[in-house]
């Protein structure tokens, strides 16, 4: 990922691993980093307004009713990644999250018991791409229908959305323990 960005620099400073408890905002992160698969972070923050404007702001209930129609016209869409299992699957995963017995918030929440969990690695090295509770994440959301939520996508969600905080020790966006 280019540091350097401005656009990945205020993403970093302002948005990544602020707790997010938001349903909405939670099924736009899940899907991003769903379309994040196989390609760099500042490709999708780039075509975030792209994906928001194509997905009706990510309200789920009517991205769920989108048909055949809209998936054609999507894959025709440079704002977003135009793969079709991609689109298929914030399609699906709207459909899959009207069908949950919850909240989608208490959902995710529950792979890390509520609260975030704070990381203590000093170099981006260290941090792994998947964890226990990723896989567990991912595995739930899978048996509930929902598509391109591996367990490095989901611990890549579980970062952004702030369900860990993996800020490095000498970051100054770290969450400090007492």
């Amino acid at each position: 990922m280019p540091p350097d960005d401005p656009l990945y620099v205020a993403y970093h400073d302002e948005e990544w691993g602020v707790p997010v408890r938001d349903d909405r905002a939670l099924f736009e992160l899940l899907n991003l980093e769903g379309a994040q698969a196989g390609l760099s972070w500042i490709t999708i923050l780039r075509k975030r307004e792209g994906y928001r404007s194509a997905f009706a702001g990510w309200d789920v209930e009517r991205i769920a009713r989108f048909g055949a129609r809209d998936v054609e016209r999507l894959l025709g869409d440079a704002g977003i990644v135009r793969h079709r299992g991609k689109i298929e699957s914030v399609i699906g995963n709207a459909r899959a999250t009207l069908t949950l017995d919850e909240p989608l918030s208490e959902l995710l929440w529950s792979f890390v018991g509520g609260e975030p969990r704070v990381s203590s690695f000093r170099t981006v090295a260290e941090i792994p791409a998947e964890t226990a509770e990723s896989k567990a994440m991912s595995k739930e959301l899978k048996r509930r229908g929902f598509r391109f939520t591996g367990p490095t996508t989901c611990y890549a969600f579980m970062q952004a959305a702030g369900l860990v905080d993996d800020h490095t020790l000498d970051c100054f966006r770290r969450v400090r323990q007492p």
